[in-house]
């Protein structure tokens, strides 16, 4: 991470958008690029080393889900926060299901935007420069230096948020770890509650982890305190 101000690069079919997001961001004291979809945003990401990367939904319609995945199939690790405008669970579902590391919803208050981004950006410094730490579960392993999970020798693609709220629940396998800790890890302690948005993360998991995700192996839900991993 450089030791100059963070760069964001804001996405938004609409000039006007971005500019607006420009100025905000700026007087944040953000480093700000444009670009008006995923072609030009890569063709950016490949000159510029950005931090983070803020979506603008409302002018992509349903293609917005879509820009999203494209983007992370180039760039899987780098933190993509979601502006929309509604507050449908659906949409913020589709988010997370599709990689997003946050949703924020408009109208949003400018420090939130600005913590909500510099927390992203610390995890994925954070993550970057990890212990390298390797976990064996089973028929799961986790490699944090590589970034990597694979079950039965079949690498598992997972979404950033995935990753590390599996990193977490493994580095402590067996112990309950509470839901406002979790929320804390993959959103940073200022989130408000996002309940939802965990339990979308960990249905994403199940999914990719378990033989049955009716009837978990792994990712244990405790009654009263949130989640673990099965360590046995």
């Amino acid at each position: 991470m450089s030791s100059g101000p963070e760069r964001v690069l804001v996405i938004s079919k609409e000039a006007a958008v971005r500019s607006q997001l420009r100025r905000t961001l700026e007087a944040l004291k953000f480093d700000v690029g444009e670009a008006p979809n995923s072609e030009i945003a890569v063709t950016r990401l490949r000159m510029v080393d950005y931090d983070a990367i803020l979506l603008e939904c409302r002018t992509f319609g349903k293609d917005c889900i879509a820009v999203c995945k494209e983007l992370l199939s180039h760039y899987p690790r780098l933190p993509i926060l979601v502006i929309g405008v509604s507050s449908s669970l659906n949409n913020k579902v589709a988010a997370f299901e599709a990689g997003a590391d946050d949703y924020i919803m408009r109208p949003f208050a400018e420090p939130e935007l600005a913590a909500r981004l510099r927390s992203a950006i610390r995890r994925f410094h954070a993550s970057a420069i990890g212990i390298g730490e390797r976990f064996v579960v089973g028929e799961v392993v986790l490699d944090s230096a590589r970034h990597r999970v694979e079950k039965s020798g079949i690498e598992v693609p997972l979404t950033p948020t995935e990753f590390r709220a599996l990193e977490m629940l493994m580095q402590q396998r067996g112990i309950p770890i509470s839901h406002s800790a979790l929320v804390a890890t993959l959103w940073g302690p200022q989130s408000k509650s996002k309940r939802e948005h965990l339990r979308v993360v960990i249905s994403g998991l199940r999914k990719k982890l378990e033989n049955d995700p009716s009837e978990p192996k792994y990712l244990i839900t405790h009654a009263y305190i949130g989640y673990y991993f099965e360590g046995n």
